[in-house]
């Protein structure tokens, strides 16, 4: 009898989780508080990018956070709550910006997004998904020497991982992307990065999966969990009770909400980033990091897409305005012959990524449930491991040797 399998979440974790146990041959459906259209998974930039090597908790950040406390429109914003789960988690982030931690995290993050490109392009022509994918590499751009240092020490231990990736001029970035003015002194040239159109594989997916025979419950919002003998019994949600064999928390931000009625303290914030998108024809072709305001420059299908900030305030969708405008500001001291509008900027949206205290996801099973395996907490990095993630628990829940080691993405892990 073929094992019954609930996905808690129907983002790009939960989606690609359903695809390769589908696969299998379980029985899947995927319960999802959203109406599967909006959030991190539709709003990111699209890369799928191996350069990404450096997790959030690194040397210094904490330092420009504390900095950075008072300006609502910094790349990274903190705001500080008197919260028992908060304050854990900002003393366990604090303890892993270390260099130690840095060396450690950069391989596994290199092996998880490599994997991920090559089983995007897997499901994109073994399902033929009409889905944007290219491969054009992804330019760190900079506008101060200080930055341009930075950004090329980032370059040396991206080759000491054998990515493909080289210093540029302002020539030589002339050279690559000719039809649009560029307002910087030199940058990185990751070859080694892709990139898509978020919403095209989403949508693809959740047709594919749905004619595949798994279901769908949006608009579903889990209230509860039955918990007995080390095991879920069932899922009550406001509008109906659910039994399965395997319980998949893919559920994002809401994941720590969740995990805490088994007894698993899951310690996540929810890091809130922006996009704009603009159908006006820029020339922009291939995709950018601006390195000193952290905002993402991507050329999707039909449209470009300005994505950014990290703000970690709570799990809220409250758009503000001002960092809205940071990033339409950054974009147009980089690209100066680009007019973000008015109109662009009041359409932005936002999404809430789930992150970890040291930056890695947590991708496997707890001791506190023997029939439910997490796969959350990816940060700004979800749409680039998805696939990867997906896999790993198929591979987990079919008791299968995993494609990567699991030991750094332990649910449980010391801090």
């Amino acid at each position: 009898m073929k094992k019954n399998v609930i996905i808690i979440g129907g983002g790009i974790i939960g989606l690609c989780s359903a695809y390769y146990l589908n696969k299998t041959g379980y029985t899947v459906s995927i319960i999802d508080k959203s109406n599967l259209d909006a959030g991190a998974s539709y709003v990111n930039a699209g890369y799928l990018s191996p350069s990404h090597i450096i997790p959030l908790a690194a040397p210094g950040v904490m330092k420009k956070g504390l900095k950075w406390m008072f300006n609502s429109s910094s790349p990274l914003y903190i705001k500080p709550r008197i919260n028992s789960s908060f304050l854990k988690w900002g003393l366990a982030f604090n303890k892993s910006c270390t260099p130690l931690h840095v060396a450690k995290a950069a391989p596994i993050i290199r092996d998880i997004t490599l994997l991920s490109q090559q089983l995007y392009e897997d499901i994109i022509a073994t399902e033929k998904l009409n889905s944007h994918y290219e491969k054009k590499g992804l330019i760190m751009l900079c506008q101060t020497e200080k930055t341009l240092e930075e950004e090329h020490n980032m370059l040396e231990l991206a080759k000491q991982l054998g990515l493909e990736a080289k210093f540029m001029t302002p020539d030589d970035i002339k050279t690559i992307e000719p039809n649009v003015v560029i307002n910087t002194i030199g940058g990185i040239f990751y070859k080694c990065d892709h990139h898509s159109t978020p919403f095209e594989f989403m949508s693809g997916m959740k047709t594919l999966l749905s004619n595949s025979g798994v279901d769908f419950y949006s608009n579903e919002h889990v209230i509860d969990i039955a918990f007995k003998n080390n095991e879920i019994t069932g899922i009550k949600t406001n509008k109906n009770h659910y039994q399965a064999d395997e319980i998949v928390l893919a559920a994002g931000s809401w994941s720590s909400i969740l995990s805490r009625k088994i007894g698993l303290n899951l310690l996540l914030e929810a890091g809130k980033g922006y996009r704009i998108d603009t159908t006006k024809h820029l020339s922009v072709s291939i995709p950018a990091i601006l390195a000193e305001s952290k905002v993402a420059v991507t050329p999707m299908n039909g449209f470009t897409r300005f994505a950014g900030t990290m703000e970690i305030a709570g799990i809220n969708h409250n758009i503000n305005k001002v960092r809205v405008d940071a990033i339409a500001d950054a974009v147009e001291r980089y690209y100066p012959n680009i007019e973000l509008t008015s109109e662009d900027r009041a359409n932005s949206a936002c999404g809430l990524r789930p992150v970890s205290p040291d930056g890695l996801p947590y991708i496997g099973k707890s001791s506190k449930c023997k029939n439910l395996t997490i796969a959350t907490g990816h940060a700004m990095m979800g749409w680039s491991m998805g696939t990867a993630t997906g896999l790993l628990v198929n591979e987990i829940i079919s008791k299968k040797k995993t494609s990567l080691p699991l030991e750094a993405f332990h649910p449980e892990r010391r801090f």
